[in-house]
């Protein structure tokens, strides 16, 4: 598998510290301002050449930009224009050699947590989730309507996907909840996922992103899982954590319940070979960070661990 990591456009610690770690390929998240056009390929090659020329080669975008991805899973009026530089997106993706798109369907409401200050081993900090400490909003979107809107988008982008060879890798609902409010999730079951990848809109270019301990969270059998999803597998997010969906936290990569090596020892079994990256680690002694769960220095202790991991299955 290729480890990689996952960055911010704007460099910081983490690009110093993935490199000092032996991580040479990216997942990266645009910029997201006024100052950066998705359809203009000179804005690509800013930040293209930003990663290529301090040693890390850019392989996913993550996630799709919420300026359109917000748009499109709401299905406002905004929805097609939004479509429309998604599109353009693909060819200037083709042209770096980035081929897969991160995407999910949570409307309104992203991957939440209720807590960021749980103690984990040796004082660290993990986030949480209990739906007694949710505070609550005033958005409403129905199950039929993300179907109806997924469908939409499907349907609009596959066709280009196709000719571009760019991958749409779906990432669970997190956390795989029905409802938040009046917020409806859909992608909180294997039986929906299924749905989602192929009866609606099939494709050799549509598959997911195996965040596997949402699917624990589900209460999925996760080998099961990685087993019958084995040829969609497009992208892995590394993560251990502990409770289910009545309440969870994360944990320290190897301090949660999943078998963390024997999953591994599975993807490989199985021929899955694709970008693999640590996710929501511990906030470490010493540590500030404005979005809990990726903190600079936890990602050090996650990916030796990895990447232990991965030379040993080899």
């Amino acid at each position: 598998m290729l480890l990689t990591d996952y960055f911010r456009s704007q460099k910081d610690i983490t690009w110093d510290l993935a490199l000092q770690c032996g991580v040479t390929h990216g997942i990266i998240r645009l910029p997201e301002d006024d100052g950066f056009d998705l359809t203009d390929k000179t804005h690509w090659q800013t930040v293209y050449d930003n990663f290529k020329n301090y040693g890390i080669t850019p392989v996913i975008i993550e996630p799709m930009p919420n300026a359109v991805h917000d748009h499109i899973k709401a299905g406002d009026e905004m929805r097609d224009e939004s479509i429309e530089k998604v599109l353009k997106m693909m060819p200037i993706m083709r042209d770096f050699g980035i081929d897969t798109i991160c995407f999910n369907w949570m409307a309104h409401i992203g991957w939440l947590r209720t807590r960021n200050d749980i103690i984990e081993r040796g004082g660290a900090l993990v986030t949480g989730w209990d739906p007694v400490d949710f505070s609550g909003t005033d958005k409403v979107i129905s199950e039929k309507q993300l179907w109806d809107n997924y469908e939409y988008f499907l349907k609009a982008v596959i066709p280009t996907a196709e000719k571009y060879g760019v991958k749409l890798a779906l990432h669970p609902d997190d956390p795989p909840v029905p409802k938040l409010c009046g917020v409806s999730r859909i992608m909180i079951s294997r039986a929906n996922i299924r749905r989602a990848i192929y009866d609606i809109c099939p494709s050799d270019m549509l598959g997911i992103t195996m965040c596997q301990a949402n699917y624990f969270i589900m209460g999925e059998d996760l080998e099961d899982t990685i087993r019958e999803f084995a040829k969609k597998i497009f992208f892995i997010h590394f993560r251990n954590t502990t409770g289910n969906i009545n309440a969870f936290r994360e944990t320290f990569h190897d301090n949660g319940e999943l078998p963390m090596a024997s999953l591994i020892k599975l993807y490989n079994s199985l021929g899955i070979d694709v970008p693999i990256r640590v996710d929501h680690v511990p906030t470490l002694v010493g540590e500030n960070t404005e979005v809990a769960g990726y903190a600079a220095l936890g990602r050090l202790f996650a990916i030796g661990y990895l990447k232990g991991i991965l030379e040993a299955a080899e």
